[in-house]
C-alpha cells in the first residue's frame, strides 16, 4: 500500500492500494482541479525521482526557511523557530528526504508543528512521525485533514500559547480556523497567505480564494487587522518568501483600510 500525494496541492492520504479517485482540498472553490485532471504520485516517487531538493536556509538568527525545488504542489515555505531550545515548524511542505531530516536534526530537529491552514495540510503526519513531534491544527478546520493520525491536537478559541513567546491566532478569513503565528522575542509575525504580502511589499492583502480571486468581505478583512493589532512585531513573512522587513504592524493596518474601502467603493471611481 502506498500514501498517495496529490500532485496539484501536494496533501497526502492515508494508505492504500490504488490512488484517491478525488482530492476534496482541489475540488473546493479555494483552490482548484488541473485542466489535466487529478494526478497523485507517492514521497517515494519523488526521493527515487532525483528531481526535488528542500533548501534550508537562514533569514536570520532563529528563524530559518524550507522551499521545495522545482516548485511541488501549491509551492509554499515553511518555516522553522528555534528559540530558547523548542523548535516550532510553520507550516509544511510534502517532499521530506534524508538530506532534509539530517540537516533539521543538526538545528535541534522539530518540537511542534502548527498549520496555518488545510492547503498546507500536505505530509504534516510523515513530518510529524519523523521528528516524534505533534501538529497543532485549528478545530475550526477539522474536517479538511485527509489523513488523520493520533499526532494531530486540534486547538480551539483565539490563541494558543505552544511556547514561551511563541502562540497561534486564529484569524479565520481564507479558512474559518486559518491561524497565524507569533514569535514575540524575534518581533515577527507568520502568516502563511491568511494574510499574504503583495507584489508592492509595503502592502498586504485578503483573500477567500487566491486562485479564483474571491475576496473577502470588509467587515471580516477589519476583524482580522484589529486581532493582530494588539501584538508586537516589525517583520512579516508569509508562505511565498515574501517579507515585509519593517512596521509590519503599521502595513497590516494600512492595508486593511485599504482592501475595506476599495470594497466600499471609496477608494476609487471607475
Amino acid at each position: 500500500m502506498n500514501k498517495y500525494v496529490c500532485t496539484t496541492c501536494g496533501t497526502q492520504y492515508p494508505k492504500s492500494h490504488e490512488e484517491p479517485e478525488r482530492c476534496p482540498i482541489c475540488e473546493e472553490e479555494r483552490q482548484y482541479v488541473n485542466p489535466d485532471g487529478q494526478s497523485f504520485t507517492t514521497l517515494d516517487e519523488m526521493t527515487e525521482s532525483g528531481v526535488y531538493q528542500n533548501t534550508i536556509r537562514q533569514e536570520e538568527p532563529g528563524l530559518y526557511s524550507i522551499t521545495t525545488t522545482p516548485k511541488f504542489g501549491i509551492g509554499q515555505t515553511a518555516y522553522l523557530i528555534t528559540t530558547g531550545g523548542y523548535n516550532v515548524l510553520w507550516d509544511c511542505v510534502t517532499y521530506l528526504d534524508e538530506e532534509t531530516i539530517q540537516t533539521i536534526e543538526e538545528l535541534g530537529g522539530i518540537d511542534a508543528i502548527a498549520v496555518s491552514h488545510p492547503h498546507y495540510y500536505s505530509a504534516q503526519l510523515e513530518w510529524a512521525e519523523r521528528f516524534d513531534a505533534d501538529v497543532y491544527l485549528h478545530v475550526d478546520d477539522q474536517t479538511w485533514v485527509m489523513e488523520p493520525g493520533e499526532r494531530i491536537r486540534f486547538w480551539d478559541g483565539e490563541e494558543l500559547t505552544l511556547n514561551e513567546g511563541v502562540s497561534l491566532h486564529r484569524l479565520g478569513g481564507h479558512f474559518k480556523g486559518g491561524a497565524v503565528l507569533h514569535w514575540g522575542q524575534g518581533g515577527i509575525l507568520l502568516t502563511g497567505d491568511i494574510i499574504q504580502v503583495v507584489a508592492d511589499s509595503d502592502w498586504v492583502s485578503f483573500m477567500y480564494s487566491y486562485p479564483n480571486l474571491i475576496p473577502l468581505p470588509a467587515a471580516k478583512v477589519k476583524e482580522m487587522a484589529e486581532k493582530v493589532k494588539p501584538l508586537s512585531f516589525h517583520k512579516l513573512y508569509n508562505a511565498f518568501h515574501r517579507v515585509i522587513a519593517k512596521d509590519a504592524n503599521q502595513a497590516v493596518q494600512r492595508s486593511a483600510e485599504r482592501y475595506r474601502n476599495a470594497l466600499e467603493g471609496k477608494l476609487f471611481s471607475t
